[in-house]
């Protein structure tokens, strides 16, 4: 079993190594942008119904509920991300269509947890260091974000992750 494991850590580490499989990284941040916008546009969907829910419980709670508007984005915007990032797919709505999902270093799927973490980091260093979070990118050959760098998370192209996985009958 210990040696399972080791051979499993050898070939994680070699399947994220982008001088042995490049293609894994190739188009990686322009990627990432296609499944951002797409992303962004959902979350702005979703929170229509999110805000008139939020209005009508206002309405029911004499104007209670609406102390909740401040934080309706934010909500659905977490929620998504732990649905759809945090599930077995590993890739937000976006993420699926540019063709890319996200994976821990040690090659695990994303869960829940890290996916709203995800979240939450990108935005405070978005806020805080504009445009440095984006720009880190550009230098390193995995095309690894700062938050990236900070969760131990990496963005991979989906099919050659699929082909090599199957390859290695992980």
């Amino acid at each position: 079993m210990a040696d399972q494991r080791a051979a499993g850590a050898a070939v994680r580490s070699e399947v994220f190594d982008f001088n042995t499989h490049p293609e894994l990284f190739t188009d990686i941040l322009s990627r990432r942008l296609i499944a951002f916008a797409v992303d962004a546009l959902i979350v702005v969907v979703a929170t229509i119904p999110a805000f008139i829910a939020v209005a009508v419980l206002g309405v029911v709670t004499f104007g209670l509920g609406w102390l909740l508007f401040p934080f309706v984005f934010a909500i659905v915007a977490l929620g998504y991300l732990a649905l759809t990032l945090g599930s077995n797919d590993s890739a937000t709505i976006g993420m699926r269509s540019a063709g890319i999902e996200m994976r821990t270093l040690g090659g695990e799927r994303m869960y829940p947890v890290l996916a709203i973490l995800q979240g939450l980091v990108f935005w405070i260093l978005v806020a805080a260091l504009t445009p440095f979070v984006l720009i880190v990118g550009l230098f390193g050959d995995r095309r690894r974000l700062l938050h990236d760098m900070l969760l131990g998370t990496i963005m991979l192209n989906s099919k050659p992750l699929a082909e090599l996985e199957q390859a290695r009958g992980a």
